[in-house]
């Protein structure tokens, strides 16, 4: 496309970018007359550019391009800051405080932010001073510090539709954000999205555009504060963050990470009226896409970082990238990548690359490859939200910890959770429950804060929580307990629906297990394909005349035509977060079975009639769901749901085993176990064998309560055991900083090298393996990175996993597959 014609239309500094496409660059034409308006208010006046001016005036380009890198917490300490002036630093989903564990409360957090602080602040010959802001993914409130209040996840809180209630969840999490010290939230989400599949539904209000620009203006509101009373901080609120531009919710098959290939007119009505709300409101920040764009990734993608989002649309403050997604641009390394710049980003997030990143972008500006003016206007456009935000003056919130999880807090979240619940079918008028009945309480989500919380909760994915990481929650069954028994009722808890003494009704609480990202991406839409152990449980307690009630938890719609079909009444609860006890506000009613509060959800996202039924939009062709966008039952509704069809209209499709390779001492579909040596492979059953040169023998063994079996393994010259199968494609999963975890005993010492290998590379364990006692059960985690580091090529690797040894050496193995790095991951 011809740009000239379009200098006219932009802001200077978008104009000043115009002359820096690079000639790799092969991304679609844009046409910002096609997009709509918008305009950055409060970020720019005379009195902050004039600050901003003279400071830049005593900066060297040393201390301008650390303003462009952010480090995250598992890699810089503050002592680094005297060698490289970085911008800003985040905490990763699975990064800790420093010297605190992986779960830590609001003082850790307090303490990270002031050492980091009081380093930025030494004082330097020459050099001005400049504070970091800090950020974090505060996506469903402050939910990487224990004991601070956790909201539903979006796609329930689109459900809620209520605007108000959004602001106030907003200043909610900016007040338990700013009092431990950090500045800055990475939100909101305001992804529309097109195919549920995708992992990252549940971040989505809406596949309704207006809904999620609605709530890109509230949430903005509340967690940055108005405007006019700018600095944030000084308010009690934090800079904003609107992602991922752009685009992030139409990528094909609901791929993460993926390819939107929707034409440009398509892209800027349904993806960018969430920016457009959200720039209009003043957000602060925005958050550049993993994804694609016809191909382009939007990291490297000038006409719509430069041209539309800060040309058309008015924005002033800065792009941000994610968690090195820059080094997924063609040409681009995590450490090397001009091309990001060039293309209108303002800084990059270099958890673990910062150093390299520093160093190669100091040389290119230096030698002119990313020009000093796309410096200054990125420089220019960090500081000016650092001054709007706060960070160079008083933090009155700063410290206090009284907030964090604070009652009056968690009776916002408490609300929201009541307007969040969708009631799907109310047969026979079961609900709402009488509360002086005896009441069952049944289901594996019954009294889990890991599905009731969700991903990006105390953990990227969520997992691996206890009941003592949530000092100020509650869970579902805790919420019904309680109200049961204050109507002088009976309640009694059985997560597999046992009984002594026959209940008047049961609620079984259900649904999916936390999850992330891609690792939530779905090759269909049923749920628990194969053996649906929760149907059952329904099933059983409905073939004995209770009653039964199904709470769904759930990230997304899903098929559960067989689970509605098997309960009276059936509720859509979504991910409620930590205030369980707003469910049973809703379901148990007072003495006599009146309501204390009605049902007010309506769905925001079409519920599927089939399995394959992913891009359920209303407004598209073939649009038919189940219920409809906008459905929602009352109590005051009569109306019966009719027994469903229980054919979901796709062969039942196990879950992708892209990431669980060997588990419980066997090969999970579609990998297999194969044994090699000199002498040629074997595929083992599940007796004893040996390779056919005698080399290397397996038996089964005992895992105890590792994975309840494993395979022993023993050498007597060199040979491999590997898990191989079709190649897949492990990119994002070493972008997402996982790692290759093996379960594993030692039975013998190894005389020589033991590797860790995948895909054409392997890893030594000597040294792990020498601290190892023999004879028990251990983990180790070696990030994917650091194989792709040793130059594997991580997009087909169909060996997935290996391991190989010499004479001597005896192991036995439990479980191999992808973890999070949660800070324990090493490169052996």
């Amino acid at each position: 496309m011809a740009r000239g014609g379009l200098k006219g239309t932009l802001t200077a500094a978008a104009a000043v970018a115009l002359a820096l496409t690079p000639a790799w660059a092969a991304e679609p034409p844009v046409h910002p007359q096609l997009w709509p308006q918008a305009r950055s208010p409060g970020l720019v006046d005379a009195e902050t550019e004039a600050f901003v001016a003279e400071l830049m005036s005593r900066m060297s380009v040393e201390e301008k391009v650390g303003q462009l890198i952010q480090a995250d917490l598992s890699t810089i300490r503050p002592a680094d800051l005297r060698e490289y002036p970085v911008g800003s630093i985040l905490a990763g989903g699975d990064t800790p405080p420093l010297d605190a564990p992986d779960r830590s409360p609001g003082q850790a957090w307090l303490a990270t932010a002031q050492a980091f602080r009081k380093a930025a602040a030494e004082a330097r010959p020459g050099r001005p001073y400049i504070p970091l802001i800090f950020g974090v993914d505060a996506v469903h409130g402050n939910s990487q510090v224990v004991g601070a209040v956790v909201f539903p996840h979006n796609i329930g809180l689109g459900a809620a539709n209520d605007p108000d209630l959004i602001r106030r969840i907003g200043e909610v999490t900016a007040q338990e954000t700013a009092a431990v010290g950090i500045d800055w939230a990475f939100g909101p989400t305001v992804a529309v999205v097109r195919d549920d599949r995708w992992g990252r539904t549940y971040e989505s209000y809406s596949e309704d555009p207006e809904i999620v620009a609605r709530y890109a203006e509230a949430l903005v509101t509340g967690l940055q504060g108005p405007p006019s009373a700018w600095p944030a901080l000084r308010g009690g609120h934090v800079a904003g963050s609107a992602k991922h531009f752009l685009g992030d919710g139409g990528t094909e098959n609901g791929r993460d990470q993926g390819d939107n290939t929707a034409a440009e007119a398509e892209l800027a009505r349904i993806h960018a009226p969430g920016y457009v709300a959200a720039v209009d409101a003043g957000v602060m920040t925005v958050m550049a896409s993993f994804s694609s764009w016809q191909g382009a990734k939007m990291h490297g993608h000038r006409g719509l970082l430069t041209d539309v989002l800060k040309g058309r649309m008015g924005f002033d403050g800065f792009v941000v990238g994610d968690w090195n997604a820059h080094g997924q641009i063609p040409g681009c390394t995590t450490e090397n990548c001009p091309q990001a710049f060039n293309a209108g980003m303002d800084m990059l997030m270099a958890p673990d690359s910062w150093k390299g990143l520093y160093r190669n972008t100091l040389a290119q500006v230096r030698s002119g490859e990313i020009p000093m003016a796309r410096v200054d206007d990125a420089v220019r456009r960090i500081l000016r939200v650092k001054v709007k935000a706060g960070v160079f003056g008083p933090r009155p919130l700063e410290g206090r910890l009284d907030l964090v999880g604070s009652a009056e807090h968690r009776a916002v979240a408490r609300q929201a959770v009541r307007e969040s619940l969708v009631l799907l079918k109310n047969n026979g008028g079961v609900l709402p429950v009488r509360g002086s009945a005896r009441v069952l309480v049944a289901g594996g989500g019954a009294d889990d804060f890991g599905k009731q919380t969700g991903g990006w909760t105390l953990s990227w994915q969520g997992t691996g929580n206890t009941p003592a990481d949530f000092p100020n929650g509650q869970t579902i069954w805790g919420g019904l307990r309680e109200a049961v028994e204050a109507a002088g009722g009976q309640a009694e808890l059985s997560p597999d629906g046992r009984f002594t003494v026959r209940p008047d009704v049961a609620i079984v609480v259900f649904g999916e297990d936390p999850y992330a990202e891609f690792q939530g991406d779905r090759p269909t839409l049923e749920y628990q394909p194969g053996a649906k152990t929760d149907l059952a449980l329904l099933r059983k307690l409905k073939a004995q005349g209770i009653p039964v009630v199904a709470v769904f938890l759930s990230g997304r719609p899903l098929w559960v035509n067989p689970e509605i079909n098997a309960a009276d009444a059936f509720v859509a609860a979504w991910q409620p977060g930590t205030e369980g006890g707003g469910v049973a506000d809703v379901l148990i009613g007072d003495r006599q079975g009146r309501p204390r509060h009605d049902f007010r959800g309506k769905l925001s996202f079409s519920w599927p009639r089939r399995a394959d039924q992913y891009r359920l939009n209303r407004g598209e062709p073939g649009y038919d769901p189940l219920f409809a966008y906008g459905y929602g039952l009352t109590y005051r509704d009569r109306a019966s749901v009719p027994r469903l069809s229980e054919d979901p209209g796709v062969a039942t499709a196990p879950a992708a085993n892209v990431d669980r390779y060997f588990v419980g001492g066997r090969a999970v579909e579609p990998w297999r176990l194969v044994l090699r040596d000199a002498g040629g492979e074997i595929a083992p059953g599940p007796s004893a064998v040996a390779t056919p040169g005698g080399a290397l023998a397996m038996q089964l063994v005992d895992a105890g309560g590792v994975q309840g079996a494993g395979r022993a393994f023993a050498w007597t010259g060199e040979g491999r055991v590997a898990v191989a199968g079709p190649a897949v494609d492990l990119s994002r999963q070493a972008n997402g900083d996982m790692t290759l975890l093996m379960t594993y005993r030692l039975d013998r010492r190894p005389p020589g090298p033991v590797r860790l290998g995948l895909g054409r590379t392997g890893l030594r364990l000597d040294g792990l393996l020498a601290a190892a006692p023999p004879g028990e059960w251990r983990t180790v985690k070696v990030r994917l990175a650091c194989f792709r580091q040793g130059g594997e090529d991580l997009t087909a690797v169909a060996q997935p996993a290996w391991i190989e040894a010499g004479a001597g050496a005896g192991l036995s193995v439990a479980e191999l597959r992808l973890a999070p790095n949660q800070n324990d991951g090493v490169c052996p």
